[in-house]
């Protein structure tokens, strides 16, 4: 993926696992579906090098993802905001969308079925690929749209600052994520 390439981020500043809009979570894995973590012994997350940063080309991927589990974009619940940013430099993406799924011995089922599948392939696959910076994989809430999970090795990528910054709260996107929830059958609060 180019250097200058605008990806979106919908990340939670409050809550059990608290964020900004550039930070990896390091503390895996997590339900997630691409968590490459290693799990611990008593099989709970725990804090380690490895991290992930999850976003997309789209907010409409950002938002169905992130509240996919109550289907309503709920604007204040863990104070959730938006990042728009562009890469500062290049990452190495796989594609874990169309025949390469099938090429390693998988399906696309990967993007849709059980999650601890998902997440031992991507160890899997992390380690294959020590290059590699992340996963571009397809929505399972948003069509198979475009959706990218960043590994650690993909962080000097990230650029100090985004392009737009705001909390979902912010009167400035109440239209726009109306028309989001419109689209994905999603409510709105």
């Amino acid at each position: 993926m180019p250097a200058g390439t605008p990806l979106a981020r919908i990340y939670f500043s409050t809550g059990r696992h608290p964020s900004q809009w550039n930070r990896f979570r390091h503390v895996g894995p997590t339900g997630a579906r691409w968590d490459h973590h290693l799990p611990s012994s008593s099989d709970e997350p725990t804090e380690q090098d490895r991290a992930v940063l999850y976003c997309a080309p789209e907010v409409d991927t950002c938002a169905a993802e992130v509240f996919q589990a109550t289907r309503r974009i709920d604007r204040i619940r863990k104070a959730p905001a938006l990042a728009v940013f562009a890469l500062h430099e290049p990452v190495t993406l796989l594609d874990l969308r169309g025949a390469f799924a099938t090429r390693i011995g998988a399906s696309t089922a990967i993007h849709s079925g059980p999650r601890a599948r998902a997440r031992a392939w991507a160890r899997q696959l992390y380690e294959a690929y020590p290059t590699v910076q992340g996963f571009q994989y397809g929505s399972s809430m948003n069509g198979h749209a475009p959706a990218i999970v960043l590994n650690e090795r993909a962080k000097r990528a990230l650029p100090e600052q985004p392009q737009f910054h705001r909390a979902l709260n912010d009167d400035m996107l109440v239209d726009v994520l109306q028309q989001i929830a419109l689209r994905l059958s999603y409510g709105l609060r």
